[in-house]
């Protein structure tokens, strides 16, 4: 039986808050679309207070980020890139083009093209998000996409030096610093100074989200990656205290971030909610973190492994931490998930930071049907046919024919025909199909 110790926000609050934001994205887009630069300037001042001369940076500027980091700083930003850029490399060589002759005359294949040109974002109001800059753009340029174009929004009043820093090393071809809907906006519909693109990635917050997905059609996007979300699954193996840290490290993120406890223990579940408690006390971003969990935190109690799998598989939470006796039966058995982060040793931060795995990945439910970014997010598979002989033209012809005309295309079915009259030497009449 499943039990709910805490529950968190209602589905009608949650269904109102997404309606205010819907309505607020819609006019900023609308508005940008229309205005172009003059729009995106007027957001900026609004909602970052930032209006400089330019928003893309300049090299001097670049320059004066990268001075601001110590060498151990930039050390450490190549280290994480090193292990993204290598992942990124080896699930690359796990994708081929391919040909094939599957009948006599007929060869089919498809290859990985990709993508031109994108748009890559990297949230920063809260904090300074250098781990965003890694997924977006270092695993862009593995895929060998030709231009990159970076937004971030400023932070304390400036650029963040250690998120330009991170962009610069990961291969972005030009910087803005601009946030939220606007850069969403100006990527996806282009201004009079921001280029349009083909291709939208990199998380954000519930706005960021909804603007991407109001884009959609206009221009690919990745997927849709609104607060952070975490799951944290255990039994009495491990203790309170690691627990409560694994969720609190992720509620920090926003005061949207769910942070959800799955546990067949009630006694680890009610000492893990008082060891938040007393970790909160002492959290430097106890405020946002509280907020969070209080307002979206949750603890469910489970009897059984099984219970313990669907009811995970019916949150679908992008992270998800297993720290059980036997973790590997959540690898096996899972099926909706982000990312899993398997027993005690690791957790959502190493996957967050550096680790090499991309911590974009999707939230809101969306794991029931897709994963995160990766390098294949980059690459269009698109296909191919060619047919070598006149008489392999000329017998799938006949069955071309035939099925074009069950479905009433008359021309579809002449493609065929006259082919099967040329290569063939079939007098088909026109208008029938080849019997």
């Amino acid at each position: 039986m499943i039990r709910i110790l805490k529950p968190g926000r209602s589905l009608d609050a949650k269904v109102e808050d997404a309606a205010r934001v819907k309505a607020s994205v819609e006019a900023v887009l609308a508005d940008i679309q229309a205005r172009g630069d003059a729009a995106v300037r007027e957001y900026s001042q609004k909602f970052d207070h930032w209006n400089p001369p330019s928003f893309r940076l300049s090299q001097s500027e670049i320059d004066a980020c990268f001075a601001a980091l110590r060498p151990r700083d930039i050390e450490d930003i190549k280290f994480a890139q090193a292990q993204v850029r290598n992942f990124a490399h080896h699930q690359k060589a796990a994708l081929r083009d391919i040909e094939v002759e599957t009948l006599p005359g007929v060869v089919l294949g498809h290859r990985n093209i990709p993508i031109d040109t994108v748009g890559a974002y990297v949230p920063g109001g809260k904090y300074p998000l250098v781990a965003s800059a890694h997924m977006a753009i270092v695993t862009a340029k593995v895929a060998g996409v030709r231009r990159i174009v970076a937004c971030t929004p400023p932070f304390d009043g400036k650029p963040a030096p250690a998120v330009i820093v991170a962009m610069v090393l990961g291969g972005a071809d030009e910087i803005h610093i601009v946030g939220g809907i606007q850069a969403i906006g100006a990527m996806a519909y282009g201004t009079e100074s921001i280029p349009a693109v083909d291709f939208l990635v990199g998380p954000g917050n519930a706005y960021v989200a909804e603007a991407k997905r109001q884009v959609f059609g206009r221009v690919g996007i990745d997927l849709l990656a609104g607060p952070t979300e975490t799951l944290v699954i255990a039994d009495d193996s491990v203790d309170a205290e690691i627990c409560a840290t694994d969720l609190l490290g992720q509620a920090e993120h926003g005061p949207t971030s769910p942070a959800v406890f799955l546990t067949d223990s009630e006694a680890l579940a009610r000492a893990t909610m008082a060891e938040i408690e007393r970790l909160l006390a002492i959290l430097p971003t106890a405020k946002v973190a509280r907020q969070a969990w209080e307002d979206f935190g949750q603890v469910i109690v489970c009897d059984t492994t099984d219970e313990l799998i669907a009811e995970a598989d019916r949150i679908a939470s992008e992270h998800v931490q297993v720290m059980t006796r036997d973790p590997d039966q959540f690898l096996a058995r899972m099926k909706n998930y982000g990312a899993l982060f398997l027993g005690p040793r690791t957790n959502v931060s190493y996957g967050d930071k550096v680790i090499g795995t991309n911590h974009t990945l999707p939230t809101l439910g969306a794991a029931r049907y897709t994963g995160g970014l990766w390098v294949g997010k980059f690459l269009k598979t698109v296909t191919y046919q060619r047919v070598t002989t006149d008489a392999a033209s000329a017998m799938i012809g006949e069955y071309c024919s035939r099925l074009c005309m069950l479905e009433g295309f008359a021309g579809h079915a002449e493609q065929a025909n006259v082919r099967v009259r040329r290569y063939g030497g079939r007098n088909v009449p026109y208008g029938t199909a080849a019997e």
